[in-house]
């Protein structure tokens, strides 16, 4: 997706070649025709959009319907950047109209260069068929301003929000000659539009705020942000921005290619969460009102809590947190911290992984949030069941249902496991669920509430009651005990994907299995069968699984051929959805050399490093370097190690290990050496 917004930038501004909606974005590389170009605040692929604004610039009669006002483009016509997007696209009488795009934090300065004519126009549209949004003219100040209420996934929660509308202010620097709103009564689209008159060449420019608080909010957003004209001012901003962070990692010995993929990485990873405040308030969508202070959203968090946010505590260590105040604040206001905001609660996805964000960034001595409210969320979390929980199946985007936070959880604390035959997705649920248990014991650790500490530590050994010895796979039972069929019960996933989703306790889990010989047999297996699915999350740490039964060399050609294999330098250079960040931050971890099997621990499991030397500058000043003498496509073996100059004979290090700022050099060979063999 070409993307034009800061990181973490509230609204993201791109072209749209066709009408996005849940399973399906606004651009496609494969289009040949833009419909308009869109204001959106959709996360992902699997989520819908809210609040979102379309313009789109045109020439000779108005046109309203997406179909209708489609217009030609070609890729060689594009540029595409972080910080600034342009396209020429041509109608259907061979007008031909350019685009430009920079942005800010909640708003654009777009730029259209059209032919000589009377009526060049520039449309805005508020709302799509069916949508009630609103639009209005104010001559005077050459505006039009306006709202679109729509929310694709209000479904998927149950909180009505009646007050919620995504704001926007498009301001004229050129006076129009002619402006009026269309479609404001009826079920057809709704918006506006400006007419002027051009001569050849001639640059209209538009500046848009957006707002989830009001109009004036919009428009003082706007003042903010883009006080004046200055396209190249604000393109020069939003380079900096980005150049800032991208710059911190620094590669030796890549190819073209492999730095494409790298920054694109960075880029992709630093979109998320995004900013929900302005101005020091924001509009909570989980109580349906304005509060003071600053917020985020967008927290694909059953995809995220495994590398995306680690990845975060290392690059934008700044913005934790806020980004936990902010899960605290949909606690306070909803009752619950949220899987997947967007804005407001979607039972989309199971477990509450958010415990692991919190359990993480408190490991890692992150201040700066409150821990007494961070308590009382992972607690409600772990021990309190959502409404009706034994009524109902907590199937996967039901609709119009209370929030599910655990689903099952009452026959969880009874039976140590969630029951197949009374809860759906139960088995995932308990393996997951187990995890966060020992997230939430963390916690508990920390604020030296040892009773609780002990409780869930206990709780987080669940894993073992669904271990089925007969097959050496996880298997969902049933209420009364008995094993259910092998492959119900699991989310995306099947008994393969799910038997090493024990994140918290891989030791426990080699040793249920029979000890390193069975185990590293039934990880062959699973890698041999096909089993291993990186272009969904849960797959994401298997290859880091070896480490742990004396046999790191295999992690080192696994992991290694899954960035090869998955990663490419080409519109469609992923296996998968990014799904914010998360395919992104496994493919940095992985050129790096580690990543965090166990996120929320504050460890770093060791595989093999892509290139001579990757280095990362970090907030604090300090830098962390791998070095990899040797490295080549097939010298992708660790021979030795060393950690500031001393031996390192054990396949992981520590989040401290790379803040102090060190160097860790990996001496690679072509051969499986004996490194870290006695790690088990």
């Amino acid at each position: 997706m070409p993307f034009v917004t800061p990181p973490f930038g509230m609204t993201t501004w791109t072209p749209q070649t066709r009408q996005n909606k849940i399973s399906g974005v606004s651009y496609k590389y494969e289009d040949t025709k833009i419909t308009g170009f869109i204001g959106t605040h959709q996360p992902a692929i699997w989520m819908g959009d809210y609040g979102y604004i379309t313009l789109i610039p045109q020439t000779g009669d108005l046109k309203i319907t997406p179909d209708a006002r489609a217009v030609t483009y070609i890729h060689n016509d594009e540029e595409t950047h972080p910080d600034f997007y342009s396209v020429w696209t041509t109608d259907a009488t061979g007008e031909r109209v350019r685009t430009e795009i920079t942005a800010t934090e909640r708003c654009a300065l777009m730029r259209f260069t059209f032919p000589a004519g009377n009526a060049s126009r520039v449309l805005v549209e508020a709302s799509r068929p069916g949508i009630e949004g609103h639009a209005e003219v104010n001559a005077a100040n050459h505006e039009i301003t306006g709202y679109n209420p729509d929310r694709m996934d209000k479904h998927l929660g149950n909180i009505p929000l009646p007050n919620f509308k995504g704001y926007f202010v498009v301001q004229f620097r050129k006076p129009f000659d002619h402006a009026e709103t269309y479609g404001l009564s009826g079920k057809a689209e709704r918006g506006a539009y400006a007419e002027f008159r051009t001569t050849q060449g001639e640059a209209v420019e538009v500046r848009i705020g957006t707002s989830f608080i009001s109009i004036d909010q919009a428009r003082a957003n706007l003042a903010a942000e883009i006080p004046d004209w200055n396209f190249e001012a604000v393109r020069q901003k939003l380079h900096t921005a980005w150049n800032e962070k991208l710059a911190r990692v620094n590669i030796e010995g890549a190819t073209d290619d492999q730095r494409h993929i790298v920054y694109t990485a960075l880029y992709h990873a630093l979109l998320y969460p995004k900013i929900f405040s302005e101005q020091g308030r924001y509009y909570s969508a989980f109580d349906d009102t304005i509060h003071n202070g600053h917020s985020y959203t967008a927290y694909s968090i059953w995809d995220t809590f495994r590398a995306e946010n680690s990845l975060l505590t290392l690059l934008a260590p700044e913005r934790i947190p806020g980004m936990i105040t902010a899960l605290l604040q949909n606690y306070k206001e909803g009752g619950w911290m949220p899987k997947w905001p967007n804005p407001s609660y979607t039972n989309i996805m199971i477990a509450t992984h958010a415990d692991s964000l919190v359990a993480e960034a408190m490991i890692k001595g992150f201040k700066g949030f409150d821990y007494a409210t961070a308590w009382d969320a992972v607690y409600k979390d772990a021990m309190t069941p959502p409404d009706g929980d034994t009524t109902r199946l907590w199937s996967d985007r039901e609709e119009h249902t209370p929030y599910e936070a655990r689903p099952g959880l009452t026959y969880y604390k009874k039976l140590g496991y969630i029951p197949v035959d009374k809860t759906a997705e139960a088995a995932s649920s308990t393996l997951e669920d187990a995890y966060d248990d020992w997230c939430v014991a963390q916690v508990a650790k920390i604020l030296g509430k040892t009773t609780d500490y002990n409780y869930f530590l206990k709780r987080s050994q669940n894993y073992r009651n669904l271990f089925n010895k007969e097959t050496g796979l996880m298997q969902g039972k049933n209420l009364d005990g008995s094993w259910a069929k092998p492959d119900d019960g699991f989310t995306e996933g099947s008994p393969w994907v799910y038997t090493w989703a024990v994140m918290q306790d891989v030791p426990g889990l080699v040793d249920l299995m029979g000890g390193p010989d069975k185990y590293n047999a039934m990880l062959d297996q699973h890698f041999a069968g096909g089993h291993n699915v990186h272009s969904n999350e849960p797959s994401h740490h298997y290859g880091y699984l070896y480490d742990y039964s004396g046999q790191a060399f295999k992690t080192q050609s696994k992991v290694r051929e899954i960035a090869n294999k998955e990663y490419a330098n080409a519109p469609a250079g992923l296996d998968g959805d990014d799904d914010c960040g998360q395919m992104s931050a496994w493919f940095l971890f992985t050129a790096f050399g580690f990543y965090p099997v166990n996120p929320a621990s504050g460890d770093y499991m060791i595989g093999s490093p892509m290139f001579e030397a990757m280095s990362i500058r970090l907030a604090n000043d300090k830098t962390f370097t791998v070095r990899a003498p040797h490295n080549s496509a097939t010298n992708v073996y660790i021979q030795s190690a060393t950690l500031n100059g001393k031996p390192l004979n054990i396949p992981v290090i520590h989040y401290d290990d790379i803040m102090n700022g060190a160097t860790l050099e990996l001496t690679m060979g072509s051969n499986p050496s004996k490194w870290a063999s006695n790690f088990k």
